[in-house]
């Protein structure tokens, strides 16, 4: 196992490599987020504020205004360098890694899990909340059915994918698991890579 002391000469992404939240709506992302933010002793960041605050309006009013495609490419610039490249965990908006090269982009800026729960959840949880602008529609149900079978193939390309049927405290340990684990792949791949630039 990899102590800090061993990583602590490593570069921040290598060291502490931000921890990216992915999955559809209402999957827990942005309620796991900032405990293991705690637990990480690292700064929660949710891309939907982070945009919101960026274009001083809300996401509802960016779809509504300038059209979802606009709202990707914001969300694309936010990966890109919209944050800290490390030290972070980042809750991300559910269609944000459903695009074509998105997957691959969010992968190369740290660790992500992308998070699943059953659909007949999903709505339970979505319908609580009036600030889905994706869910605007006679048929919620119906919607999340069509956008998962649309997204899925996306969410199973960007990152480890964990069910959140068990607590949320299950959930977080389960998570901080692969982020170690992940996080000692990457020191380890670091290291090699630094020993052969030196042999």
């Amino acid at each position: 196992m990899h102590t800090q002391a061993d990583t602590s000469s490593f570069p921040p992404e290598v060291a502490r490599p931000n921890l990216y939240l992915l999955g559809f709506m209402a999957t827990g992302k942005s309620t796991l987020g900032p405990r293991l933010a705690k637990a990480l002793g690292y700064k929660f960041i949710d891309s939907d504020s982070a945009i919101e605050k960026s274009q001083n309006m809300k996401v509802r009013k960016i779809f509504e205004r300038f059209g979802e495609a606009r709202f990707r490419e914001l969300e694309r610039q936010f990966i890109l360098d919209g944050h800290p490249s490390s030290g972070c965990v980042v809750s991300c908006g559910g269609g944000l890694c459903c695009f074509d090269g998105m997957p691959e982009l969010v992968r190369s800026k740290g660790i992500s899990v992308v998070l699943f729960s059953k659909e007949s959840e999903i709505l339970k949880r979505a319908s609580a909340n009036p600030s889905r602008p994706l869910l605007n529609c006679p048929n919620p149900a119906e919607r999340i059915a069509e956008l998962l079978k649309k997204r899925t193939p996306y969410y199973m390309k960007s990152g480890i994918a964990i069910a959140t049927s068990g607590s949320i405290a299950m959930t977080q340990e389960h998570i901080l698991r692969i982020y170690a684990s992940e996080k000692r792949i990457l020191a380890r791949n670091y290291k090699k890579a630094q020993q052969a630039d030196h042999a």
